[in-house]
């Protein structure tokens, strides 16, 4: 039985109709002027029965953006193509929050526009590759290094970034501390090597991302506010041999503001249970993500480890996964080959369960 997964919800301020959450992922199918186009509004109506919607990472300004067709929320073009795709979701009886995204040093010259600088907690280039407009992964550009005086106005950037969805008829807002982006080079000591306020020990790493979530909170209230975090995750080269070290004042710290939810990328591994090390020093809505089963996502519902389970690629194929789940019926595999090319294919062109049969 998976009656857990099923039950009704808050998160903060967000009433979920059940426990399934869209996790967001990356489609790199936006249009001119990075806005979304009206295939986007269509893909997230058809996913409207998750009890909760994140969005793809969605740049706060043109600095912020890292990747190829990556929408943002910095205009009003972007501003009225969000708003059509929350009217989707709501008219078909969903909640749909944003996932704020700059990717800092994460990035390539090629996929920003001309004027658009690359900017980061320090001078330090990420050592991973990034996609460019072709598909072909290049190196990383060196950085700019943020001055003490530019940080104030960034996290108000975030600030802003969270009316602008609002504004979009967005329900909340998620920040993406994970993955190597922004947030987390702030708090990595590979990527931070500040010696102001920003930087050097551990409470002065955390601080940029404590501001943008208070910040993002004051905006549009904070139990509209949720953020994300992968402790553990050395993806785009965030390699950290003690994240206990730098994760643990965080989410004491994050604990006092009073959020919506924390998204877990739960990467337990290597001597390192990241799921319980959240669990010790966070007590609020936990959404748990990573290579979950419904059978898992239930076990740790009903025990009271998650609040919720989040499902990224399960989505991707399978408009109606709540129903798939609910029915038992075997779910469709995703292509990865349009999983960022393809326009409406791939995208927008997966059956529904409940119409496409078992098989």
């Amino acid at each position: 039985m998976l009656d857990a997964l099923f039950e009704p919800v808050a998160l903060g301020a967000l009433e979920l109709a059940n426990r399934v959450v869209m996790a967001p992922m990356t489609r790199s199918r936006a249009g001119p002027g990075d806005a979304p186009l009206p295939m986007a509004a269509e893909y997230y109506r058809q996913r409207a029965t998750a009890g909760l919607i994140v969005t793809e990472g969605v740049q706060p300004s043109p600095a912020g953006k890292g990747y190829f067709r990556t929408p943002g929320i910095h205009n009003p073009g972007q501003i009225a193509g969000w708003r059509a795709v929350s009217d989707a979701v709501h008219e078909a009886g969903g909640r749909i929050v944003m996932q704020i995204m700059h990717c800092g040093r994460v990035c390539v010259r090629a996929n920003k526009a001309p004027d658009a600088e690359t900017v980061a907690p320090s001078s330090v280039a990420c050592r991973d590759m990034v996609p460019g407009p072709d598909g072909v992964p290049v190196p990383c550009e060196i950085p700019r290094a943020l001055s003490t005086e530019e940080i104030p106005p960034l996290v108000e950037e975030f600030a802003q970034a969270a009316r602008n969805a609002r504004a979009a008829g967005m329900d909340g807002v998620e920040l993406h501390c994970a993955s190597g982006y922004l947030p987390q080079q702030f708090l990595n000591p590979t990527s931070n090597r500040r010696t102001d306020r920003y930087g050097g020990s551990p409470e002065g790493r955390l601080r940029f991302i404590v501001e943008t979530l208070a910040a993002m909170g004051d905006a549009i209230g904070r139990k509209r506010v949720g953020f994300r975090i992968s402790p553990g995750n050395a993806y785009n080269d965030m390699h950290d041999e003690d994240p206990g070290a730098s994760f643990g004042p965080l989410l004491r710290k994050l604990a006092k503001l009073d959020l919506a939810y924390l998204h877990l990328i739960d990467v337990s591994g290597d001597g390192f249970s990241t799921l319980a090390f959240v669990r010790d020093a966070w007590r609020g809505p936990l959404i748990v993500n990573n290579n979950l089963s419904a059978e898992r996502s239930q076990a740790l519902i009903a025990s009271g480890a998650a609040t919720a389970a989040s499902f990224g690629r399960a989505f991707i194929a399978n408009p109606d996964l709540v129903a798939g789940i609910r029915s038992g019926l075997p779910l469709a595999r995703p292509d990865p080959r349009t999983f960022y090319v393809g326009e409406e294919r791939g995208y927008t062109d997966y059956p529904a369960l409940a119409t496409s049969g078992p098989g």
